[in-house]
């Protein structure tokens, strides 16, 4: 068994990429998301690649049903155990305010509602010490209650189980003798850090999503095996690493992202491989964009998630990374509001009924429509000529918002197009703001690593108004997040509270704690994979004295002023000053334990076809902002170019999966592994020299 298999499925199409070890073959195919049923698509795929399931080894899946359940609200009925007089917690939330000046501000409800909420006679102190033991009756006449109101998953949040989570456990194998099927889940199994509103939702949030993932995870299973899949079924977590199916299953809350990180991670690879210290990773799909900073091969994992956007959604304390998204994908709908302004998204055609130009009902016009009424898409050509799509139904969409803004005729048409993509570009360049600009960093510092099916339509002028000089299009795409997926490590992360002053004997304290979070990973990692080699990752949470917020410091083999001197430094490029001698603590402490996989080399991906020719394949009128007008425009085939293969825009560069745009002041070659380079504005910046 030599193969190994990555699906990602995401909001509009199912993606697989299969490796075979032995030929250093690779296969690729695309299917139209399938969303009652995800694993049909998963299928589909799977027969179109033609892919020996009875030869595979290994199968990586990314999937977006955790965020789909928490956003779509389509969880089951479920009921969460507090300590008793903190029954409101989950819904007191926050005193913050996130939308200062909106008088109708309101925040998503919670998951579970108050009469669902129910009170349990505990309490462990501050410092974990047992004031009040659970009583097993209690429980029982509980649990008898649930059963009557047929109760599908118990989340159990305790308060400080973080300092001690005996009581939480046992109240779990209390529930689950007594009500075997139920999906119970502990907070502090969860996380181990004191901010007990964001323990309370994370706990819930599992809950909600458990008894579905967990049925979706052993279906998939089944239907795989019924195919002589016989490997290791693995999910790609929201923390960068793969988790086995077993411990995916019990805790579903870590696969909330866990689709779009695999393309972080593929991104992180190839700039290693490519010698680009900084990068930004930009997918571009069907529903949504979504863009993380890769520095050095490493991306940023963040501790906490908001489920629904940060304002309104629901906060999960669990490892992410760090990843910006908005509504702006190839489905988003462009609209007219009430006062006849023109919006993109967030709205999503997504895969059924899809774009307008898919021909499987859609009415309302989209980004992929106005990319293919602007020549930039082939209509015989999309997905390697697997799909054909419809310009005359696309041009009727557009027909209808252009007369009720007034445009006219043809060229009216492209110019409303052309707006819809300029707002597009807005909403998605303001993404890459917010993990750069207001993070103290510069955009043109960084290259553009573009990927995803709408991603290479868009990433030159994206980088155009950023004045990001470089953009980088790796082999395949339109099917890079699965690849990212094969290049994926195990991973776990842990974090608790340990709030500690920087004194003379913090770091034998806190390397004492690192020791006991270190040991559990192992075991948790061994239990699931055996005995494999681990690399552990310290990093602390550090603020000074008297703040709230916190900046993550990476732990230096040094003494105490390294690591106090790494504070200051990392405080300063996140805020632009410090006090360099002001009290500092620590606030928590994070763990992240990795464990290698055999995985794919990486050039395997360039597949160059191999005596071709780099002459286009065709010229079209392509619609360009700059100058506004149709440019005769020469169109390549990818699978042709050999690297080293050089020429100036403007170009349409077409393989299966994706469509790669550039402009006239724009040039583009082939890298050694396959990669499309972008110098942006290159004949512009040397004209001004």
């Amino acid at each position: 068994m030599s193969i190994f298999v990555a699906v990602d499925t995401g909001g509009t199409f199912t993606d697989l990429v299969s490796f075979d070890v032995s030929s250093k073959s690779v296969r690729y195919t695309k299917s139209l998301t399938t969303h009652d049923h995800p694993i049909q698509a998963i299928l589909a795929c799977v027969d179109k690649s033609e892919v020996s399931l009875e030869d595979s080894s290994l199968f990586r899946h990314g999937t977006t049903l955790v965020i789909n359940t928490l956003v779509e609200r389509s969880g089951p009925v479920i009921a969460l155990l507090t300590t008793k007089g903190f029954r409101d917690v989950l819904e007191i939330g926050r005193g913050n305010r996130t939308e200062t000046f909106n008088l109708f501000f309101r925040r998503d409800p919670p998951l579970v509602p108050r009469e669902l909420r129910f009170e349990i006679n505990e309490r462990v102190d501050g410092q974990g010490r047992p004031l009040i033991v659970p009583d097993r009756l209690e429980v029982e006449q509980l649990a008898a209650r649930l059963a009557k109101l047929d109760i599908s998953a118990v989340a159990i949040s305790f308060l400080n189980s973080y300092r001690e989570p005996a009581h939480e456990r046992l109240v779990a194998k209390w529930l689950r003798d007594l009500m075997p099927g139920c999906f119970v889940t502990c907070g502090s199994d969860l996380t181990r850090e004191w901010y007990e509103h964001e323990r309370s939702t994370t706990v819930a949030a599992n809950a909600y999503t458990g008894p579905k993932i967990g049925g979706y995870v052993s279906a998939l299973g089944q239907e795989l095996g019924n195919q002589g899949f016989e490997g290791q079924l693995l999910l790609m977590g929201s923390n960068g690493g793969v988790l086995s199916a077993q411990y995916s299953a019990a805790a579903p809350v870590l696969l909330v992202e866990s689709g779009p990180v695999g393309g972080c991670i593929g991104a992180g690879a190839y700039a290693q491989a490519l010698g680009i210290p900084n990068i930004i990773a930009f997918d571009m799909g069907g529903t949504t964009a979504k863009c993380a900073l890769v520095g050095n091969g490493r991306f940023n994992v963040v501790s906490t998630y908001y489920a629904g956007g940060y304002g309104k959604g629901i906060p999960i304390r669990a490892p992410v990374v760090d990843i910006a998204e908005v509504g702006a994908g190839g489905g988003s709908i462009a609209s007219l509001d009430g006062q006849n302004r023109l919006h993109v998204g967030p709205r999503s055609a997504g895969s059924s009924p899809g774009p307008v130009c898919y021909g499987r009902g859609g009415v309302e016009p989209t980004v992929t429509d106005a990319n293919l009424l602007l020549g930039r898409l082939n209509p015989n050509r999309f997905q390697g000529g697997e799909m054909s799509l419809d310009v005359q139904a696309a041009q009727a969409a557009f027909s209808h918002l252009a007369v009720l803004l007034g445009y006219r005729g043809e060229s009216g048409l492209l110019q409303l197009a052309s707006g819809v993509l300029a707002i597009t570009a807005v909403k998605m360049s303001e993404a890459i703001k917010k993990i750069t600009v207001q993070r103290g960093r510069d955009p043109r510092d960084f290259a553009l690593f573009a990927y995803g099916g709408g991603g290479p339509l868009h990433s030159v002028e994206l980088a155009r108004a950023l004045s990001i000089p470089l953009v980088i299009i790796p082999p395949q795409a339109g099917n890079f997040s699965a690849i990212g997926m094969l290049l994926a490590d195990i991973r776990r992360d842990e974090s608790r509270t340990y709030p500690k002053r920087i004194e003379d004997r913090t770091m034998e304290d806190v390397a004492q704690v690192f020791s006991d979070m270190e040991t559990k990973m192992r075991d948790s990692i061994r239990a699931d994979f055996g005995d494999l080699p681990i690399a552990f990752d310290r990093s602390v949470e550090m603020r000074f004295v008297g703040q709230y917020h916190t900046v993550r410091v990476p732990i230096p083999f040094g003494n105490l002023v390294d690591l106090r001197q790494d504070f200051i430094d990392a405080y300063r490029i996140r805020y632009g000053h410090a006090i360099e001698n002001a009290a500092a603590e620590i606030v928590s402490v994070h763990c992240a334990a990795t464990a290698s996989t055999t995985k794919p080399d990486i050039a395997s991906f360039a597949a160059f076809a191999g005596g071709g020719t780099a002459t286009p394949l065709e010229t079209r009128p392509v619609f360009f902002t700059q100058p506004g007008a149709l440019v005769q425009t020469a169109v390549y085939d990818r699978a042709q170019l050999e690297s080293g293969f050089a020429a100036d825009g403007p170009a349409v560069i077409e393989e299966y999966g994706s469509t790669t745009i550039l402009g006239q002041s724009d040039r583009f070659e082939i890298g050694a592994l396959g990669e499309i380079r972008i110098s942006v504005d290159c004949h512009r910046r040397g004209a001004g020299k």
